[in-house]
């Protein structure tokens, strides 16, 4: 657990104890800590405590420990900070180390005004129009289903 022979990642730093983080949470496979760079008041990172760049490249028992601890931080910014909701999304390009941002949100905040922007270009942008046919729809369900 908790393995940080990556030289140079921040993450695997904090985790291991080596770098100043406020943290707000953990449990075996992963750890929640405030991001430095919010988006909101309780912007939190919650992070792999193995360095993995992507989140889709972890075991089950990690990614369950990764979405447990997303969970129980998303409940208990609801209940002490109350937005409207909590934005989870995954990145991983700036740092590539498995983390999940979980943003409080309100509506006409910084980060609901830059997806209600993205679902414009989701909904509108004709270089995604040949995405949205019911056959091109069809042949993507037909690669990801499970055989």
């Amino acid at each position: 657990m908790g393995e940080t022979g990556t030289g140079g990642c921040i993450f695997c730093e904090i985790v291991a104890g080596r770098a100043p983080a406020h943290r707000i949470d953990e449990n075996e496979r992963a750890l929640a800590i405030l991001d430095t760079q919010p988006f909101a008041e309780g912007h939190v990172l919650v992070l792999s405590k193995r360095h993995e760049p992507w989140w889709d490249d972890l075991t089950e028992a990690e990614a369950a420990d990764l979405f447990a601890l997303a969970h129980r931080a998303a409940r208990r910014m609801r209940g002490r900070l109350a937005p409207e909701l909590v934005t989870l999304y995954a990145r991983g390009r700036r740092i590539p180390h498995t983390h999940l941002f979980l943003v409080p949100t309100r509506s006409g905040d910084v980060l609901d005004r830059h997806f209600n922007e993205l679902e414009k270009i989701q909904e509108r942008s004709p270089e995604l129009e040949t995405l949205r046919s019911a056959e091109a729809r069809g042949r993507a369900a037909r690669r990801l289903r499970r055989d």
